[in-house]
């Protein structure tokens, strides 16, 4: 099996505890169950969009970040790792989970800090995806 895994991160050995203020993705390629290749991938975040009007909606009960222009900015933001098929973080918002799903790339929320253990965990089939975390 080749895998390609994503995980949001300020450091490039912990998951970050929020898809959208993380600094840059580290992502592994697993090939045959084994990490071939580690690298640290440009990430954009919410500083990117400083300046941008942010139009939320309070009223939607799938929580934030499901307006055109917060898709608009998910969809760049996972852009870089459109090659992954698995993003992993400790937190986001409902509207860019959702994002990372339309984009083909399945996102999951863990409670698991180290990216290595997580890893490992997901590709035990160990790793749980905490959707209670998503705001």
């Amino acid at each position: 099996m080749n895998i390609k895994i994503a995980a949001i991160s300020d450091d490039g050995q912990t998951i970050s505890q929020h898809f959208g203020r993380a600094q840059f993705y580290t992502v592994l390629t697993i090939v045959d169950g084994k990490v071939t290749t580690r690298e640290q991938r440009e990430k954009i975040g919410h500083t990117h969009f400083a300046g941008e009007e942010h139009a939320e909606d309070k009223a939607d009960p799938r929580g934030h970040g499901f307006d055109p222009a917060a898709q608009t900015r998910h969809a760049s933001m996972v852009a870089n790792i459109a090659d992954c098929q698995v993003l992993l973080a400790r937190g986001m918002g409902a509207g860019a989970y959702q994002s990372v799903y339309e984009a083909g790339i399945k996102p999951v929320v863990t409670d698991v800090v180290k990216i290595d253990e997580a890893v490992q965990q997901y590709l035990l089939g160990a790793l749980e995806d905490h959707i209670e975390r998503l705001h």
